[in-house]
């Protein structure tokens, strides 16, 4: 793969990891939107509209859609996103970091499995 196609790659997992993280943050301060009688909250949804993290994270869809779209413009589907998987490997540690999300035995495995999975794919030659 080329520099170029490396970089729209690596731009669009980082553009849908960073929205992953500010919808979690918006989430976050809005506090629940279902409760677990399946009502959804008509507060919690006002104040989540009004949380910039909501706009940011949507914003970072928009543009990782364009990025995206070049990147499926010169990689094979079968390659490129199984290449997303990255972001997770990202979003797990930066959750730990930001959010105190628990690192388990269980996700680190997981994480070594995605990380081998992707060199792997990247390694493919296609005509």
């Amino acid at each position: 793969m080329t520099l170029i196609t490396w970089a729209l790659l690596l731009c669009g997992v980082g553009l849908n990891a960073a929205a992953q993280l500010l919808l979690k943050a918006a989430t976050r301060s809005s506090g629940a939107l279902v409760a677990d009688g399946g009502q959804v909250s008509r507060t919690a949804v006002l104040h989540l509209l009004r949380a910039w993290p909501l706009w940011g994270g949507l914003a970072c869809y928009a543009v990782s859609v364009v990025v995206w779209l070049g990147a499926l413009s010169r990689v094979p589907v079968s390659i490129a996103y199984p290449m997303l998987s990255i972001g997770y490997v990202v979003n797990l540690f930066l959750a730990a970091l930001l959010f105190g999300e628990t690192l388990s035995l269980p996700k680190l495995a997981g994480v070594a499995l995605i990380c081998a999975g992707v060199i792997v794919l990247a390694r493919v030659q296609h005509a």
